[in-house]
């Protein structure tokens, strides 16, 4: 590869990071060519972009990122690195690679994770990382907060009706007796 490659592989790589709010780092080794390309198609399915890079070109690319330090991910550029991206939900990578091993045991590893410039680092934050809601599932959490009074009391009202119409009928029925 020459450098006029590696420099646009890194500048390439360095709008990604920039553009995409929500990065995972996995380990791409120890996969058959069939076994890469069925988590590359899972990935394209649901929406995230999966490439293998050098972990030099990570590196550089991640050091050109303004405003943020991804140096403590440095330590988890080792091996094969692959790196997945999603533009909407931090938690959708997570949700991919868990899926995934339960086709193959325990592979990818997740190396190293950043959504919205946070940092998490080590396979054992997986787990974490795709429990945690989206953006538009926490919206729906607040509305669903915000509805709940008001649709408990149209409920007691609607239920109040009822219970009122058949104690005027009731009264009703004793008076004329």
């Amino acid at each position: 590869m020459t450098r006029e490659e590696k420099a646009q592989i890194i500048e390439e790589l360095s709008e990604k990071f920039a553009n995409n709010a929500h990065f995972y780092i996995t380990d791409a080794g120890g996969f058959t060519v069939a076994q890469i390309n069925s988590f590359r198609r899972m990935c394209f399915k649901s929406g995230i972009e999966y490439k293998v890079y050098k972990n030099t070109l990570i590196r550089k690319a991640l050091e050109r990122q303004e405003g943020n330090d991804y140096s403590p991910l440095f330590t988890a550029l080792e091996g094969f690195s692959g790196v997945l991206f999603s533009k909407e939900a931090g938690n959708l990578p997570a949700k991919v690679i868990r899926e995934f091993r339960t086709k193959l045991d325990g592979k990818p590893v997740l190396k190293a994770a950043s959504i919205n410039s946070d940092l998490f680092i080590g396979d054992e934050n997986l787990i974490m990382l795709s429990e945690l809601k989206s953006k538009n599932e926490l919206i729906g959490d607040v509305i669903a907060m915000l509805q709940a009074p008001a649709q408990n009391l149209i409920s007691a009202l609607q239920s109040g009706k009822n219970t009122v119409a058949g104690l005027v009928k009731a009264l009703e029925e004793r008076g004329s007796k």
